[in-house]
């Protein structure tokens, strides 16, 4: 799925901006991107529902397996993130695109090739999940960073809007896609569906025009880089405000990462879904994220920042409790799809919240280091997440892994709770940058 704040922090040189006026309806690069995206993550949303039916059906995976799969998957997510940052500020990220797109296509084919061969195992998985998360990396580390080059100042907010939408709109409708591929062809085939939709998407970031270049000035002294991190990693951990929220993500990260290890697993074993009765589920769940979407700034505005982010917190992990008690039979996957749609609902309104949150209280010339922060340590927290449902699981069973980590979700909210967050009553609203002094990075404050 795409997220905010992945601008690099070396220093930048914007140039005008792209197609000036032009209404995002009458923008071709940005329809092109948008497809791009939005059938990068449709294919992906098959994917999601191919390999754990593939790994716990017909390769009989065990708990320990599921684990290490899941944490393969989200490894790169950590170790490539801020090198995948400077290849996007460095490197055309129209050709990233495609390429990444490209090669994610060939990866993805393993899965049926090696079937069709008589050589699949979980072993390939294991090599099939870790290269794919890595080509995610990349694509997003360029996607993201493309967008001010193929969209008018002007009109960011709206485009990014549209975007958001188009995420959750493709992630729902890729998840029953997936379901209704998996039905008919069955899961070792369904990636061809998925090999397809990336060939489709390089086809679509061939037709993005961007009309403006960001050249990056590369640091001058040795170790420059590893200094800026440091000061962005410092000011987040100084900052009582933005320390509580970016501790409050990693935390929900790791809990969510325990939990969301054996989601599937359970769903298909213990319950009895069937993959059928998964894409349901997975399908319903993806679908609150545009409630959240929608109603977040309506909430924030009647109810403040701080209510709304403990309420999500709270309610996230409320709605995770109809998993560890259901038993198999439709009533009881209608009621845990619907819990999934609350909790998507809440996570999304509580997640778009705190990022306004940081992004208003934090310095310009900070914005892109605290972000990466962030993204850091939630996505250093999700690898040892999957490896501690792995051991609970080994050494307990799976609902102790399940139970474990929905009492955590509880964390995050006691966090906030006992931090100057509580106490916020509306979104702080930013100086106005004086007309004879331009803002640092060129952006007007809102």
């Amino acid at each position: 799925m795409v997220t905010a704040g992945s601008a690099s922090s070396e220093t930048a040189t914007p140039i005008t901006p792209p197609e000036p006026g032009v209404a995002l309806r009458g923008n071709r690069s940005f329809r092109a991107y948008w497809a791009d995206e939005a059938v990068t993550l449709a294919g992906t949303s098959v994917h999601g529902i191919a390999l754990p039916v593939v790994a716990v059906l017909e390769l009989d995976a065990s708990p320990s397996q599921v684990s290490l799969l899941a944490a393969a998957e989200t490894v790169p997510a950590f170790v490539l993130a801020l090198p995948a940052g400077v290849a996007g500020d460095r490197c055309p990220k129209k050709r990233i695109m495609i390429g990444t797109d490209l090669a994610a296509a060939a990866v993805v084919a393993v899965v049926p090739v090696c079937w069709a061969a008589e050589v699949q195992s979980v072993p390939v998985l294991y090599a099939v999940a870790p290269l794919l998360g890595a080509l995610t990396v990349l694509h997003q580390a360029a996607s993201i960073a493309i967008v001010p080059e193929i969209v008018d100042r002007s009109h960011m907010h709206p485009a990014n809007a549209r975007i958001a939408g188009a995420f959750s709109l493709a992630d729902m409708t890729g998840t029953y896609g997936g379901t209704l591929v998996v039905g008919l062809v069955g899961a070792v085939r369904a990636p061809w569906g998925n090999a397809a939709s990336y060939l489709i998407s390089a086809w679509c970031a061939s037709r993005i025009r961007p009309s403006s270049r960001v050249r990056q000035q590369a640091a001058v002294r040795p170790g420059g880089v590893v200094v800026a991190i440091r000061e962005g990693v410092g000011y987040v951990m100084r900052d009582p405000i933005q320390r509580p929220l970016v501790l409050s993500l990693a935390g929900h990260a790791y809990a969510d990462g325990i939990v969301t290890t054996y989601v599937a697993y359970t769903l298909l074993t213990r319950l009895d879904s069937g993959s059928t009765g998964l894409g349901l589920v997975m399908g319903v769940t993806a679908a609150g994220g545009l409630a959240g979407a929608v109603l977040a700034t309506r909430l924030v505005d009647r109810y403040g920042p701080a209510r709304v982010m403990l309420a999500g917190f709270l309610a996230y992990a409320l709605c995770g409790v109809p998993l560890l008690v259901a038993r198999p039979g439709p009533v009881w996957l209608g009621v845990i799809a619907l819990a999934g749609a609350v909790r998507t609902a809440a996570a999304v309104a509580a997640g778009t919240t705190q990022r306004s949150l940081r992004q208003q209280l934090c310095p310009p010339e900070l914005r892109s280091r605290a972000q990466q922060t962030s993204v850091w340590l939630v996505t250093g927290v999700r690898p040892a997440a999957a490896l501690s449902a792995g051991g609970i699981a080994a050494g307990v069973s799976v609902h102790a892994a399940l139970l474990v980590g929905t009492a955590l979700y509880l964390v995050p909210a006691g966090l906030l709770w006992s931090s100057p967050v509580r106490r916020l009553p509306a979104m702080p609203t930013p100086a106005p940058t004086p007309a004879h002094a331009p803002a640092k990075d060129d952006v007007h404050v809102r």
